[in-house]
């Protein structure tokens, strides 16, 4: 066995968790740093499945079908040759996990299940009834505990990340922390760091993201110098429930399994819903677009609910529309029992029940769409070896533009382009932590030629986090921190949600900048020094302001729309001038930005196959001359034509 080197792993999600197993597994000491427990990550709410291209339907599915969809939907902005990597290994990933007893729906023949998700026309998605982001953490961390059973790895829970330290050099040799319950700040020397610490939905207030997913690592190392691969490219995700304190998201596979999007044609009709007749239902999905349905892509659909509310069309005219399994059960001509329903979607259902206090397979549910993932994040690099495949042993790969620093899952930006494919999640967060290992493992062979840092340079990292905390701690100005986010939120909704506008967006920027000198000037009553919840939280919002501002400046140099970002100034997708990564560089004075081009090696720019786009939705919803009308000027540039396939 090689030299046992020291590798720290930051998020204790299903990326953390791969990372982590493939290193332990080669020999090596990892740290593992979790804000909460481990099996409470956030990869323990996915509902709806992993994707990969088995084919046991005998569909004609393929990992090169897989990946024409994923960068289909996508709309051409992903780098094609790890998304090619992660389509290839998906079946592979799929069948590890079933061998680690992850309980995956069967068929009555024992076979894997597989569902249909959005931008496909294949059953591709593997799943655990609803629960599958729970069952894929569960299978993982035992697999972990094995390790940390045999000292491989450690377990830093209830631990948050303060910062990476780099030596002379800029190469990352380990990383701050503070434990939440003693407010003790430590150093962690290391021969490399991951970054897994998922996504920035806290950012817009109410998303389906836990409270922990502020983006507060990603944007602390973009403040040390990492490079914030397309900022801009936030997803929404169509189906939610919206709540006073979060929204609750019904899975994607609601809709894989039949659900139906519609709204009353007379808006204000006062019947019950299962009793409107068909006649008067709007199917809107499946009349836009009738051969993906109420499966086109996420940003596609989020957008034809939020025109429809938005033209007063929605439910007695709110901000929702239905998503309908009613028609699913025998009772009402479909073809499964309450409990082959359950069997496939009861984690959501409960979800849907416990809150809305609605039976979902008697009742229509009621849903709008919410802020739910982030395709941008900590640029990451790849090597292609043999033509234009992945060369795996390549210490490039997940790697930051910091020697050392790497990152995987959602905190990094190189597999959904301008849009993510529904249970495309999960299996990026497994093949990104696998090839992250790979990565380090490479970066490791040199290790021993590199000299080891001084003690001094941890020390000051100390000195300098702990300044930061005392200083906070110590605050005693005017402004309430929970205030100031509650304004973040809602400056990023109404400014750079759904659709943008440039005036919106140059009116964000205004704002941004006042909150960021407001932060600094917080009264942080508690002084404590155990379990002190007000500084961490302060820090946070400061780290969101400034994660918020790439994001708006992000929005507002890409004068184009591509896939989740709908600028109605430009609502054409422009190849000629926007094919490339935007690429955030932290100042104080505010954001800069270099463009990379994207990586086209297996298929040049297209249409996107749906037959509808954002630019089509909102004159067939809101009318032909709406853009101009809003903008106060004509749209510039052609739109990319929908497909007539």
């Amino acid at each position: 066995m090689a030299t046992q080197r020291t590798v720290v792993v930051v998020g204790g999600g299903l990326a953390g968790l791969m990372t982590t197993m493939k290193l332990a597994e080669a020999g090596h000491k990892v740290l593992l740093f979790s804000v909460v427990p481990v099996k409470r990550s956030h990869s323990v709410c996915a509902q709806g499945g992993i994707n990969g291209a088995v084919n046991l339907r005998g569909e004609g599915d393929s990992a090169y079908l897989h990946f024409e969809d994923t960068i289909t939907g996508g709309d051409f902005l992903n780098h094609q040759p790890p998304v090619m990597r992660m389509a290839e290994r998906a079946p592979a990933i799929i069948f590890l996990l079933d061998r680690m007893g992850v309980p995956f729906n069967r068929t009555n023949e024992g076979l894997l299940d597989f569902r249909r998700f959005g931008g496909t026309l294949k059953h591709r998605t593997a799943y655990a009834g609803a629960t599958t982001g729970q069952q894929l953490l569960y299978a993982l961390d035992e697999q972990v505990r094995r390790w940390e059973d045999q000292n491989r790895v450690q377990k830093y829970e209830g631990w948050e990340f303060l910062g990476i330290v780099k030596d002379g050099s800029g190469r990352c040799v380990g990383i701050t922390a503070q434990n939440l319950r003693t407010m003790e700040i430590r150093a962690f020397p290391a021969d490399a760091v991951t970054i897994a610490t998922g996504g920035n939905g806290v950012i817009f207030g109410k998303s389906t993201n836990s409270i922990i997913n502020t983006g507060a690592a990603v944007s602390i190392c973009y403040q040390q110098g990492v490079i914030y691969g397309n900022p801009e490219m936030i997803q929404i995700h169509p189906t939610a429930i919206p709540g006073e304190d979060k929204c609750r998201l019904i899975s994607e596979s609601v809709r894989g399994e039949g659900g139906r999007v519609w709204t009353p044609r007379d808006p204000m009709d006062g019947r019950n819903p299962v009793d409107i007749p068909e006649a008067d239902r709007w199917y809107v999905c499946e009349e836009m677009d009738p051969v993906y349905g109420n499966l086109l892509s996420r940003d596609i659909v989020s957008f034809i609910i939020y025109c429809v509310c938005r033209k007063g069309l929605g439910i007695k005219g709110k901000e929702q529309v239905y998503l309908d399994i009613t028609q699913l059960h025998k009772d009402r001509g479909g073809p499964y029992t309450r409990d082959q329903i359950n069997d496939k979607l009861e984690g959501v259902l409960e979800i849907y029940e416990k809150f809305m206090g609605e039976d979902p397979i008697a009742n229509p549910m009621r849903i709008y769409p919410a802020v739910h993932y982030t395709m941008g994040g900590l640029w990451v690099d790849y090597e292609k070896g043999h033509e234009t495949a992945l060369d795996i042993d390549s210490p490039r790969n997940q790697s930051t533009n910091i020697p050392g620093l790497y990152a995987a899952g959602e905190c990094e930006y190189q597999y959904h382009g301008a849009n993510r494919l529904g249970a495309n999640a999960l299996l990026t967060c497994l093949t990104g932590g696998e090839l992250a290992a790979q990565g380090i493992l490479a970066y490791l062979k040199d290790a021993h030629e590199k000299e080891a840092p001084s003690s001094a340079v941890f020390d000051e990292a100390v000195r300098e986090r702990s300044s930061e905390y005392t200083q906070m701690k110590t605050s005693r100005g005017k402004e309430n921190p929970y205030a100031l986010h509650a304004e973040l939120a809602d400056v990023m909704w109404n400014n750079c949600g759904i659709w943008r506008v440039q005036k919106d967006l140059v009116a964000a920027r205004g704002k941004l900048a006042d909150l960021a000198d407001r932060i600094q000037k917080c009264d942080l009553v508690d002084n404590s020094d155990w379990a002190n919840q007000a500084v961490p939280f302060a820090r946070a919002v400061k780290n969101m302001v400034i994660q918020s501002q790439a994001i708006v400046e992000g929005a507002i140099i890409r004068d184009e729309s591509r896939g989740a970002h709908f600028k109605m100034d430009t609502p054409a997708r422009d190849d000629a001038n926007w094919l490339k990564t935007t690429q955030a560089h932290y100042q104080e004075s505010g954001p800069t930005f270099t463009f990379e081009p994207v990586d086209c090696s297996y298929i040049a720019p297209r249409a996107r196959k749906y037959k509808i786009n954002q630019n089509i939705i909102v004159k067939k919803i809101l009318g032909e001359d709406f853009l101009e009308k809003i903008t106060g000027q004509a749209a510039k540039g052609e739109p990319v034509s929908a497909s007539p396939e």
